[in-house]
Formats: C-alpha cells, structure tokens, sequence
C-alpha cells in the first residue's frame, strides 16, 4: 500500500499521466539521468520535473515554465534569491568562506545575539547546525545532560526529521516502517489533531489528550523531554489556545523539558516570528531551520534556556559546518529583510485576505489559516492529487500533506495580485479545469 501522508506518490498513477503530458523529451533525459545515479526515495526519487532558475516566488523549469511556489520546502520566507540576502552571502564568499570549528567568526556571533534577542522568554543560549534534523539531535542530547533521563514523550504522525535519532521521535510512518530498533524509550501519545478521535468529539478531547500526557509523565516518572511541534506544519492544524499551556505546566510539575519544533514554522510564516508566540507558552528548547538560511544556505538553530548551559564538557554538536560564515550572514540578511519590510505584518495581513478568499472556494471541505500559511481539506487523496497535478499544469506548486490536504505556504514577500493569482489557479483546479 502506498502511503499518502506526506507528498504526491513517485509511483502513482496520477503523477505517471501528468508527466506524459507536461515534461518533454529534454526533460525526461534529465529526469531519466538524474533517476539513474541517485538512490531511490519516497517522496523524491524520481523527481518530478528539473528547475533551471528560480527568483521571487517562482521556480523557472528547463522549458521556461514558470510556476508559483508555495511549497518550496518551507525555506523561502524571502522568497528566492533576495538581492540582500545574495550581496551578503557574496561578500561573505570573498572574505571568509570557511570558518573552521576551532575559531569563531562575527556573523555567528552577531546571529546568536539577533536570535536570543528575538526569541520568547529566556531562550538565550543558542547553537547552530547544518540542518534541522541535527539540531532536533542536538535538543535531544542536551535533555539528556541536563536532566539526566532518557525517555521522551512525543507524538504519532509528527515529523522531525530523517535521521535515526529523529525518526524515533517523530510519528510517520514512511519513515519509521521496517526500520528495524529505533531510540529506546521513545513514547508516543496521539496528535492534537487526533484528540477528538481517541479521547472523544465533545469538545474536550484536547482536555483529555493534556490529561494524558500528564498521566504518561507521571506514571513514567524519568522522561527528559515532550518534543512536539506547537502546529502540525503537515496540515497546518493548531489545538485549542489551553492545550500546550497544559503540558507545559505537566512538564514543569514532572521535572521533563518541553521542546518545539519550529523547523518549517518560524520565521514569520504564521504571521508572529515563532509560532510559540500564539500557542500560549515558552518551551525550554526551540529548534529552528528552512528558511533560517534565506533559501540558500542550510541553516537551523537551537535556542535553549541560559541555565541549560550544562553541556560543556560534551560534544552536543561539533559540526563541521556548525559556525558556518556563509550560513550565518545569509541568515542575518534573511532577519533584516523580515524586519526592514515589514515581512509579520504582511504575513498577518496578507494572510487574512488569503484565508477569506479560500474560504469562499467551494469545493474544500475545510480551510485553515495561519499567517501566510493555509491549509486546504479536500474530499480525499484522489481529489488532493487531481487538483495538485491541474496546478502544477497551470504554474502552481504546493504540497500534500495527510493525504487530502493542500499545503500552501508562499514566500513572505508575495504580492497580493500575485496571491490573487495562485488563489484563482487553485480555484478553477478544484472544479475541475
């Protein structure tokens, strides 16, 4: 059986009769070569089209196509290319490509600054990674140190990464399968999104699943952390305002650390700089990535609490990358370009248009909304699919996530017609044309 809940199927048939009828002949010898040499995956292997160029909000394909990217693997808050972020990088290149790990460099230091400034609460102590799976690994063996437990509560259907050490944590199935010995002591409870399912559709299920938590806290008495995404990015899915207020007060009475995955959500995607900022509470660890490295350079963080500095005898990171220069100024780049023009506002504002105009469509069985970020539920994976491969036809990219959601998240600097236009791409592919 092919699993739906994350991405378009490499294999299905939906795919197969869109490609015969969209990539020519140039591009499946590319697309042939490209299946030749690199290990078949899920979700990417074989690909779905080759890129030649991308700028702004739009990715530019070997036959000049130019298709609106709302999907963009969550990198493009600045959307490609930004002139500043790219005179950053540039100027960076030319005087320091490299920065070895035994040395520091100011663009690190100048970040960890703008990052401890940003972030909520006391999450003042910051280290950096070449990804966001190494810095969920790095969350994780800073719990263990500081507290000295293993065990993690975390959640079903949740991703945080590919790694080993991150699949153990994470819920999904297309990456945990067949696997074989993960992470010992790696307990998994239902999503949010779920409450209503196992803990009942009365409108207290979130209540319950709290409750939950906290009893598996209790009864384990020696988890280190609850690790969680405080949105389901995936379908875009929030819980209720007292939901991770809940666990956070479960956390501190049963001496675990919570941690939230950020990796896709921060930045301003929904309209605040973290997605904490909404759900009511601070955790202890905040990861971030994607977008962090403007949509050129891999990037991701951890922000912690000063007083879970207790690691320094310990290689937590040691990345070969980890103060990377390159990476850190197109990471300051990409947070001026977010404060100079104004990029939550827009987010919040822009957001709000975008979500009324979905709203009004039809043909969705439920629409969502956070920020410059919407989620779109639609009548089942064959519906999701047909609508994905119309848009693509017409110069729309966007994701599918849990298996009948549309994903869409474009750059934080789209235009209003140019929203208009993707919105009325989407429009025409959910009735069919």
């Amino acid at each position: 059986m092919q699993d739906r809940s994350e991405g378009d199927i490499n294999f299905g048939d939906a795919r197969a009769g869109w490609q015969r009828g969209y990539i020519d002949a140039e591009t499946q010898a590319l697309l042939d070569e490209d299946a030749r040499w690199f290990l078949h995956q899920a979700l990417s292997t074989p690909c779905l089209n080759v890129i030649e160029r991308a700028e702004g909000i739009y990715l530019i394909d070997t036959a000049g196509r130019r298709i609106m990217d709302f999907h963009g693997n969550t990198v493009h808050q600045v959307g490609y290319g930004h002139p500043r972020v790219i005179e950053a990088v540039t100027q960076q290149l030319a005087t320091l490509p490299f920065s070895p790990r035994r040395y520091t460099n100011r663009a690190a230091i100048d970040l960890a600054r703008r990052l401890a400034e940003l972030a909520p609460g006391q999450l003042n102590k910051v280290l950096f990674a070449p990804s966001g799976t190494a810095a969920i690994g790095m969350a994780l063996k800073l719990a263990r140190h500081a507290t000295g437990r293993h065990k993690t509560v975390s959640m079903w259907d949740a991703f945080h990464g590919a790694s080993l050490d991150a699949i153990s944590i994470g819920g999904e199935a297309i990456f945990r399968r067949d696997a074989g010995p993960l992470l010992p002591g790696t307990e998994h409870v239902p999503p949010p999104a779920l409450a209503a399912r196992f803990f009942g559709d009365d409108g207290r299920g979130h209540e319950r699943l709290a409750d939950y938590i906290d009893y598996v806290l209790d009864v384990q008495g020696d988890v280190a952390a609850v690790i969680a995404e405080p949105v389901r990015w995936t379908t875009l899915e929030a819980p209720p305002a007292d939901f991770w207020p809940r666990v956070r007060a479960s956390c501190d009475r049963h001496g675990a650390l919570l941690i939230f995955d950020e990796i896709p959500s921060c930045l301003g995607r929904t309209g605040t700089m973290f997605a904490c900022e909404q759900v009511g509470c601070v955790p202890d660890m905040l990861v971030l990535g994607k977008g962090l490295g403007g949509g050129v350079f891999p990037m991701a963080a951890l922000i912690a609490r000063e007083d879970l500095d207790v690691a320094a005898d310990r290689a937590l990171g040691h990345y070969t990358h980890e103060k990377s220069s390159v990476g850190c100024a197109a990471a300051l780049a990409t947070l001026d370009v977010i404060r100079d023009e104004d990029l939550l506002r827009r987010s919040r504002e822009l957001g709000a248009y975008g979500l009324e105009r979905l709203r009004r469509m039809e043909s969705a069985v439920a629409v969502r909304g956070l920020g410059l970020s919407f989620g779109v539920e639609v009548a089942g994976s064959a519906v999701a699919e047909a609508a994905m491969y119309r848009c693509l036809t017409n110069g729309l990219s966007f994701k599918i996530g849990g298996g009948n959601v549309l994903t869409l998240c474009p750059p934080l600097t789209i235009t209003q017609t140019e929203l208009d236009a993707a919105f009325e791409v989407l429009a025409l592919s959910l009735r069919g044309a």
